[in-house]
């Protein structure tokens, strides 16, 4: 295990620069999951962190040693990738075991260290079988062994799991965060799922545009967005915005009004009338018959039923849609008028430049 530490890491090719003064920090045995939308430089970053790009500029520590020099096998990683990458004429033992011997790890050694890891990924049976032989996330347990094996300080997952069907997807992401609790190893993990995020990081690092927007644990981000990016990207279906500004102030509290939406009011802070702002609300937190400052009325336009929950598209006044999540058997019927509220801890304003106004 050991800590990983990144400064002013910049990444550019010609004149496109793919990441931007990078800082991030990470605790050992910490796991920490990149998010953010395609070319965000999510995958740029971990293939920097484990050598197989360089540095255009900034510095990478592992276990408080500059990396920057090393290749990829002197820095103590070990990296899965979304692709299995398993040599078809070898079994599974051997593939497990291929890269221990050019580290110079005795017959003896990479044995116990096969048999410690297909116990843990319950691959014993499946050891003198071949790669042809074998589902998909059985290969992807044997590239997560064959990671294992090596005993690296730092696992480095890219997307392991995008090959995988729905169901695989969830029993895989189980033995990622089982292994992570035996194994007490400090993992960095890119995805472009949510729930994978969500479920398995103990912090999730938002990226955009080669930046890192926010970094905090998962429900930090999801109650708390540090901007409009954080706010839109994390949660699904997506949080609504609605366009306002400020109404008035008085007695240290400002009137936020809007057309789609009743005019509520909250600390004035900095605001100034005539501020242009941007209120959000996650669909799961609008309910009919509630209480709260923000109300919003809107008519049926589709209703997708998943089961318990179901999701209500609403056209508000302004001809624009939002959604909410309704529970249960009683769903609105399309052409229905449905008035909905939220409270006040569940309603996010941010300012003119996207970032989150305190309410």
């Amino acid at each position: 295990m050991a800590n990983l530490r990144i400064e002013h890491l910049n990444k550019r090719y010609g004149a496109t620069t793919v990441l931007n003064d990078v800082n991030l920090s990470i605790g050992d045995g910490e796991f920490v999951v990149l998010v953010g939308p395609s070319g965000c430089g999510k995958s740029t970053l971990l293939r920097m962190i484990a050598g197989l790009d360089g540095a255009s500029g900034g510095d990478i520590h592992i276990a408080d040693k500059l990396v920057n020099t090393l290749a990829p096998a002197e820095r103590g990683i070990a990296m899965v990738f979304q692709s299995y990458a398993l040599y078809p004429h070898m079994n599974v033992r051997k593939n497990m075991t291929f890269g221990l011997k050019f580290t110079g790890v005795p017959p003896t050694e990479r044995e116990r260290r096969v048999a410690k890891a297909a116990r843990m990924l319950r691959l014993e049976e499946l050891l003198e079988r071949y790669p042809r032989d074998l589902s998909g996330g059985q290969r992807q347990r044997v590239a997560i062994g064959r990671a294992i094996v090596r005993e690296p300080a730092v696992f480095l997952f890219d997307e392991p799991l995008s090959n995988l069907d729905a169901a695989l997807r969830v029993s895989t992401r189980v033995e990622i965060a089982n292994l992570h609790r035996l194994l007490k190893s400090t993992i960095v993990y890119v995805t472009h799922d949510q729930v994978e995020a969500m479920t398995l990081a103990d912090r999730i690092v938002v990226m955009n545009k080669g930046c890192i927007e926010q970094v905090g644990k998962p429900l930090d981000l999801y109650y708390e967005p540090a901007n409009l990016f954080v706010a839109g990207f994390i949660g699904s279906p997506a949080m609504n915005f609605f366009e306002a500004e400020v109404g008035g102030i008085e007695g240290g509290r400002a009137r936020v009004a809007g057309t789609a939406f009743r005019n509520f009011d909250m600390p004035a802070a900095s605001l100034k009338v005539g501020d242009a702002l941007t209120v959000g609300v996650r669909p799961e937190h609008l309910v009919r018959g509630g209480a709260g400052p923000f109300l919003a009325e809107g008519i049926v336009e589709l209703v997708e039923r998943l089961g318990e929950a179901s999701f209500a598209y609403l056209r508000r006044v302004d001809g624009r849609i939002f959604v909410a999540e309704v529970r249960g058997r009683q769903t609105p019927a399309p052409g229905e008028t449905v008035t909905l509220v939220a409270a006040s801890p569940d309603v996010h304003v941010f300012d003119a430049l996207g970032l989150r106004v305190a309410t």
